[in-house]
């Protein structure tokens, strides 16, 4: 038989500190409480909860995969009274505003997010936007979001790292990739391959493997500035989506890859309750309004 289990936003301020300090002296001096009564606290949630939280050791304390749920849900329950207080003062002055947390990977940070945000906080002067840079692999920006740790991700649909399924959101474009050479190269089909990790996620696997003119990368650098640096520099060439050939620099040239051409879908990604908020939807208003029609929906 089930039983309802109550937790004080107290207690889960202390499961958070402790996963993000990584330890409870350290969580004791970010709650401004002690050692022992940030430990005595974990013990009463893990007895309410009926499993371990943290696996405690002489370097500190590491959550559990139980742990790690219950923290990305606690920061979750924690942002969401936050924005109980907030909107609820802000009915009467019919204002938005507030901080809006943001993660995006660095080409939407670079290129899509300033316009968005300028319209964005001319309109609501109130909204405090922040934004973290974040690798699009592995749980990328849609992680950050689902770990409570950003409002709205920009994220890209349909690679190798699925949108967690308990987000919502929606597809904003579908941007093409195109080919980056040197500029006046005769011949850059037969360059070698400049790459990075992120943009291996992100093609279209049938027309990469369709191209036999294309080689293995012999080139990877961190992020797709040093790609486009690379190849200004002539140590190859790229295939890169549109968002990351913004403003590319002199020296380059950029060639249409036609018929068939592989793409990238780009949207934003959030969780239910915060689809709800009034910072969170005038955000989505701006993105929507900034982009170019949408291709299809999650």
């Amino acid at each position: 038989m089930s039983h309802s289990v109550d937790l004080a936003p107290h207690e889960l301020r202390t499961l958070v500190a402790v996963a993000e300090e990584g330890g409870f002296s350290a969580a004791a001096g970010r709650l401004g409480t002690t050692q022992s009564a940030v430990s005595h606290a974990v013990r009463a949630i893990e007895r309410k909860l009926g499993v371990v939280l943290f696996e405690r050791g002489r370097y500190g304390a590491r959550p559990t995969a139980a742990g790690a749920r219950a923290v990305a849900h606690g920061r979750r329950v924690l942002r969401l009274l936050e924005t109980l207080v907030r909107e609820t003062r802000a009915v009467e002055s019919q204002g938005v505003g507030g901080p809006l947390r943001i993660a995006a990977f660095r080409s939407a940070a670079l290129h899509l997010l300033p316009p968005v945000l300028e319209r964005l906080t001319a309109r609501h002067p109130a909204i405090e936007p922040t934004v973290t840079v974040v690798r699009e692999i592995g749980p990328g920006t849609a992680g950050e979001v689902a770990e409570g740790r950003a409002d709205l991700g920009i994220a890209t649909f349909g690679t190798s790292s699925p949108i967690p399924p308990e987000l919502v959101g929606d597809v904003l474009v579908e941007e093409p990739y195109a080919l980056v050479h040197p500029a006046g190269h005769p011949a850059p089909r037969s360059l070698p391959l400049v790459d990075w990790r992120e943009n291996c996620s992100s093609y279209t696997r049938a027309w990469w493997a369709a191209q036999d003119w294309i080689p293995t990368a012999t080139v990877r650098a961190e992020d797709d500035g040093a790609v486009l640096s690379m190849v200004g520099s002539g140590l190859g060439m790229a295939i890169m989506p549109a968002l990351s050939l913004t403003a590319a620099p002199a020296g380059l040239e950029i060639t249409d890859l036609g018929p068939g051409r592989p793409t990238r879908r780009i949207g934003y990604v959030t969780t239910p309750e915060l689809a709800a908020t009034a910072a969170v939807r005038a955000l989505v208003r701006e993105l929507r309004s900034h982009a170019k029609p949408q291709v299809s929906a999650m």
